[in-house]
């Protein structure tokens, strides 16, 4: 892990988080969500309740989840939970918190979202296009942008195309 950093979730609550350079993801403090979610002030008890009942359950989340040295509050670093942001996600839906809604509600929409993309490429594009002009791209950067990825793919796809020819 590379670089750690703050974010800010909810309120203005502080969530720690580390940045794993190799994997290029982010790992967010378990602990500091929960914390923030369900309104705790040791969300470390809340957080061993719930890797209790998701092992019950037989998720396979808890084991997979991590464990990063972490500044705590009281200025050292400690060994914390982290868990990715697939992870960190899964966790919120399984917490019963009004907090929790607007994350899964969002979560719900974006995952429609992209079955849809799925069905009608031509949505992607337009999803693209949108996401670059929020970013501030120009129109002639974006068009050239859509254009290479456009060019990559039609490129990949003969390649495939020729190396799995049926052989007479």
């Amino acid at each position: 892990m590379d670089k750690n950093a703050n974010i800010q979730l909810f309120e203005s609550k502080r969530v720690r988080t580390a940045w794993n350079e190799d994997e290029e993801e982010w790992y967010f403090s378990i602990v500091d969500v929960v914390s923030i979610l369900t309104e705790s002030i040791d969300g470390r008890k809340y957080w061993n309740k719930l890797k209790q009942r998701l092992k019950e359950e037989g998720n396979e989340l808890v084991t997979n989840c991590h464990q990063l040295k972490m500044l705590a509050s009281d200025g050292k670093m400690r060994m914390t939970d982290v868990a990715n942001t697939e992870q960190i996600f899964r966790i919120i839906q399984s917490i019963p918190s009004p907090k929790a809604e607007p994350f899964k509600q969002w979560l719900a929409q974006i995952g429609k979202e992209r079955l849809d993309q799925m069905q009608d490429p031509e949505l992607s594009i337009e999803q693209a296009m949108t996401d670059y002009k929020r970013l501030g791209y120009s129109d002639n950067w974006i068009n050239q942008r859509l254009k290479s990825i456009i060019l990559s793919f039609s490129y990949l796809s003969a390649i495939y195309e020729q190396a799995y020819q049926p052989i007479a």
